[in-house]
């Protein structure tokens, strides 16, 4: 048994936090909103800190997902942020999908206080969160994972090591980029579909079993067709991961020309007061045109 503390309890680390106290840990949790803390405690059995320092004192390792790049230095600096109270010789998983630029950041000031980094963070969506089947990327000290990599296989499918430090945010991009073209890609499709007059439920059967198939043809189609998409991963937060993954190829002279294009009708959809629906309404924009 572990002694973890875990910072941030939205749709992601809520089900994170507890399985990783159904697996026996003895977790304390933290969260923005106290009252949402305080369901979980009721339902796990857990500890509340008021504050992230509070509540990763004393802590082996500490784990977080929240919100972006200034949300994560919020709970990891200053008098109130767990690097404050976290002991010599723990570590620090942050499951939140930021900069490479801030994880080098955190990753620095934490080794200056003598405690580990690890940037992890997860694909998989709420659905993956709460099955325990995430796919966890992740960068840092091989022996800092090595030691981490236990605690999070209580909700992962895989767990890799891809390298140093900003290593898992940059594998992170590659699949927000990898994602924004397949999901583009399937509207269109079943736009088409819909303009040929063909059954889009038909059409998905014959195709999914080809080499077009996907996860997001397999998961999105029927609730797409539907026209339903108050639910997974929001449009607002595709785009703060897109934008994150267009400012590193402005760094790093990678071309991105079809990722930045899906992000220009990620903003239609904002505009079409979407920005809470599934990344699948990319076919709402298209049915809409």
């Amino acid at each position: 048994m572990t002694k973890i503390t875990f910072l941030g309890l939205g749709v992601m680390g809520y089900p994170m936090a507890g399985h990783l106290a159904r697996a026996g840990h003895e977790v304390t949790v933290y969260n923005r909103t106290a009252a949402k803390a305080g369901t979980w405690a009721s339902e796990h059995g857990g500890a509340t800190g008021a504050t992230p320092a509070e509540a990763s004192k004393g802590a082996e390792m500490v784990m977080a997902c929240v919100g972006n790049d200034d949300d994560l230095r919020s709970v990891c600096l200053g008098p109130d942020g767990a690097f404050a109270s976290m002991a010599e010789g723990s570590i620090f998983v942050d499951h939140t999908t930021v900069s490479a630029a801030v994880t080098r950041e955190l990753y620095e000031a934490a080794r200056i206080k003598g405690i580990a980094f690890v940037d992890a963070p997860v694909s998989g969506g709420q659905a993956g969160a709460e099955n325990g089947q995430l796919s966890i990327m992740c960068g840092g000290d091989q022996a800092d994972f090595d030691r981490a990599e236990p605690a999070m296989a209580v909700y992962s499918k895989l767990c890799r090591r891809i390298g140093e430090s900003g290593a898992g945010q940059m594998t992170k991009m590659c699949n927000q980029i990898a994602i924004a073209g397949l999901v583009q890609g399937l509207s269109e499709a079943m736009h088409f579909a819909s303009k040929a007059g063909l059954d889009g439920a038909s059409v998905v059967e014959v195709i999914s079993q080809g080499a077009a198939g996907s996860w997001q043809m397999s998961n999105r189609f029927e609730t797409m067709l539907d026209d339903h998409f108050e639910h997974g991963f929001a449009v607002d937060w595709m785009r703060k991961d897109l934008g994150i993954c267009l400012a590193t190829a402005d760094e790093n002279g990678a071309s991105l020309p079809v990722t930045a294009l899906v992000d220009q009708f990620y903003k239609d959809v904002q505009k079409m007061g979407g920005g809470r629906w599934d990344t699948s309404s990319l076919f709402k924009r298209l049915q809409a045109l």
